[in-house]
């Protein structure tokens, strides 16, 4: 099935995959300027991660209660409808792209799967592309890490939010990066006993970096109120510590935590056993650039590279948001408008005017610098793959160990990612090492690259029959 497009067909027609804050920001401003906006997301609702909803039947009386910069959601939500309703944009729900393909003639078609079951094929065909799709968790394994209860820490939060539910009662809350802080607070604010806020990083790296730092003071304000809620709950910090070991026979009964020493490793004789029965954890984020890769636009590093109008150096390619490089929901909405400006200028013929997006290019370098600093405070420790042992599974999809991948290493001589999946199937079951990726590049001693996946996410035969066949017709 071929989507129709929008109304007002004389006008050029933008495609925005990705409806979180960028994608949002993005559709809002191109379609303020004359330009025809398809938004495309695999959610249910608009808002991504980060403005993610309960869902209706759950009737939530105050959904606010779970989210900071709520008069900004409802800001961007009422545009949204605005310009829905005006036939300015069509939003999309439940489409999972799956590939952008750039068409001989001009343009470009996005492939996108339908429902929750993912199987029906849908097409929109776009004179440009806008992408916002988001980032993932960083996940970094540890013994005990796969036991009923252990989530990463977005998980956590993806179902406070969206299903109002905890998986627990009791919870340890570890790994590092600012996302802890919402988290801790928000299952604390739920009713959960969070029993210790484990954070590997040093405070003192925050001191050294104060000045950079505080050259934001609304982040500065956020983090004090977060520290104000863990101690108003009476949460328990513990500053450069890790997680050691999950503990449970059928499910998640405790964890073992541990201090570091200046160099990441484990302190002997300092681990401490806390009760619990959900570890959230997390490492970080890094940028989704699956959709970006298979187009052909360059990365700096892992994230997709853009100038200063976000545009790609794909012609008729824009990217904003977590994509461009992890930064929260203030920066992508600064780059969205960005992108959505540059792109309806661009598709109209005119010259985009740069004095019309100050104000949020202001904001983007100001943040840039700000999470570029986080990011060498909230590094995770240099030593962590000493705590993968050798029974320790990495890829849970292949069951492959960090034995088998050491083995891999030292043995047989891979000393790249790639090599060690073609001699251990690491990384080749159903997430294609989106999961166990960080491990495995940890474990090789390499650094983490791209994988160029020729698609975003599992297709069915079918469907790639069919495309094929248009192809050729």
């Amino acid at each position: 099935m071929t989507d129709r497009d929008p109304a007002d067909r004389g006008a050029p027609h933008l495609a925005v995959i990705g409806a979180g804050p960028a994608g949002l920001a993005a559709a809002v401003a191109a379609a303020a300027r004359g330009v025809r906006v398809t938004l495309i997301d695999s959610a249910a609702a608009a808002g991504g991660q980060f403005y993610r909803q309960p869902a209706d039947g759950l009737r939530a009386r105050r959904p606010q209660a779970l989210h900071h910069q709520w008069r900004t959601w409802e800001r961007l939500r009422d545009a949204l409808a605005a310009q829905v309703e005006a036939r300015r944009v069509r939003h999309l729900t439940e489409h999972h792209v799956w590939f952008v393909e750039r068409l001989s003639a001009g343009g470009f078609t996005v492939h996108a799967l339908l429902g929750p079951e993912q199987r029906d094929p849908a097409e929109v065909r776009a004179d440009a592309v806008l992408l916002a799709t988001g980032g993932y968790e960083k996940v970094l394994p540890f013994p005990g890490w796969t036991l009923p209860g252990v989530v990463t820490a977005g998980g956590a939060q993806a179902m406070l939010k969206g299903a109002l539910a905890v998986s627990g009662r009791t919870a340890v809350v570890a790994g590092t990066g600012p996302l802890l802080l919402p988290v801790a607070t928000g299952l604390a604010a739920a009713g959960v006993e969070v029993a210790a806020l484990v954070e590997s990083a040093d405070p003192k790296a925050f001191l050294r970096r104060a000045r950079a730092l505080v050259a934001q003071p609304a982040k500065v304000a956020e983090g004090a109120q977060y520290a104000a809620e863990l101690l108003r709950h009476r949460v328990r910090p513990l500053a450069r510590h890790t997680v050691v070991e999950a503990h449970g026979s059928e499910r998640l009964e405790a964890v073992t935590v541990a201090a570091l020493d200046v160099d990441g490793r484990v302190r002997p004789g300092t681990g401490r056993r806390f009760a619990c029965d959900t570890l959230a954890v997390g490492h970080g984020m890094l940028p989704h650039t699956d959709l970006a890769e298979t187009l052909g636009c360059g990365l700096d590093g892992l994230a997709v590279r853009v100038d200063d109008e976000q545009r790609t150096d794909v012609p008729g390619v824009w990217a904003a948001g977590e994509t461009t490089g992890i930064g929260g929901a203030a920066l992508s909405l600064a780059e969205g408008h960005i992108a959505g400006r540059s792109a309806a200028a661009r598709l109209r013929g005119t010259r985009p005017d740069p004095d019309g997006w100050a104000a949020a290019a202001e904001v983007r370098t100001g943040l840039r610098a700000f999470f570029t600093t986080l990011d060498s405070v909230y590094a995770p420790p240099a030593r962590w793959t000493d705590r993968i042992t050798d029974d320790t599974v990495v890829c849970r999809c292949e069951e492959v160990t960090g034995g088998a991948i050491r083995a891999a290493v030292v043995e047989l001589g891979a000393g790249d990612a790639r090599t060690v999946k073609l001699l251990t199937r690491a990384g080749m079951g159903w997430c294609q090492g989106r999961v166990c990726g960080p491990a495995v590049a940890g474990l090789a001693g390499c650094e983490l690259g791209v994988s160029r996946r020729p698609f975003a996410r599992p297709v069915p035969l079918g469907v790639l029959a069919r495309a094929g066949e248009n192809e050729d017709g």
